[in-house]
């Protein structure tokens, strides 16, 4: 697992020296880091007696620096040039908006390998934290794209089902594309949601409220079959 730095304690000649230095250790700039001079040092007289200065630094937010972290690390490891811009929302959940070239492999088919990204991150981040913290990983608005998708794909379906009286079950989904299909069709006075399936195949279907059974009709003779049947019975 992730491993790093919260705090470190640097002497130098200088406090300006000794906070450079604690801050390179950690690995952040000055704003993500709380500052403490312990000792400004002295020059003693004429070199005798002189003593350096010691500066602690600390991550104001090891959260935010432990997913940018884990996640530049993956990206180096891809070959990816990807900026990771993350910060701690007003919600306190942290939100990664990630920009570069070739977006397309981060984001993965039907944003599988986002979703990947994602799940990893939220357990790096949470393993440093004492509460659960939200994470959102995204990139080129897809999030909002695929909600906006997924929201017009129940609804036309929504309106399928009613018409026709047939269910339809979508293509497997992960949890949280599938909670997008129930909470937007749960109002619905015409049809109804549910889940099947198994991880990761999981899929949701929609069919119609208060459907009919289907009875399958008792086998009436013919009067063809019913002359047919007397002349055998005659004929024994």
């Amino acid at each position: 697992m992730l491993q790093f730095l919260r705090k470190t304690e640097k002497k130098a000649k200088s406090v300006s020296e000794a906070k450079e230095a604690a801050l390179a250790e950690l690995g952040v700039p000055e704003d993500e880091a709380e500052i403490v001079v312990i000792d400004e040092g002295s020059k003693g007289f004429l070199g005798i007696g002189s003593k350096e200065a010691t500066v602690s630094a600390e991550l104001k937010n090891p959260e935010l620096f432990a997913a940018k972290k884990f996640l530049a690390d993956i990206f180096e490891s891809m070959n990816l040039d990807v900026t990771i811009n993350a910060e701690l929302t007003d919600e306190g959940e942290i939100s990664i908006n990630l920009e570069g070239e070739h977006m397309g492999i981060v984001i993965g088919k039907r944003g599988d390998t986002l979703d990947s990204l994602q799940y990893l991150t939220s357990l790096v981040v949470n393993k440093e934290s004492e509460g659960y913290i939200k994470v959102v990983v995204d990139t080129e608005n897809y999030r909002e794209k695929r909600y906006n998708a997924l929201i017009a794909l129940s609804n036309r379906l929504a309106e399928k089902v009613a018409r026709t009286g047939r269910r339809h079950t979508l293509e497997p989904m992960n949890p949280y594309e599938r909670r997008i299909i129930h909470a937007n069709l749960q109002d619905n006075s015409e049809v109804t949601t549910r889940s099947v399936g198994e991880e990761p195949y999981r899929k949701v279907i929609i069919e119609p409220k208060n459907a009919r059974p289907y009875h399958k009709r008792p086998y009436r003779h013919s009067s063809y079959e019913s002359y047919n049947r007397s002349e055998d019975i005659s004929e024994e």
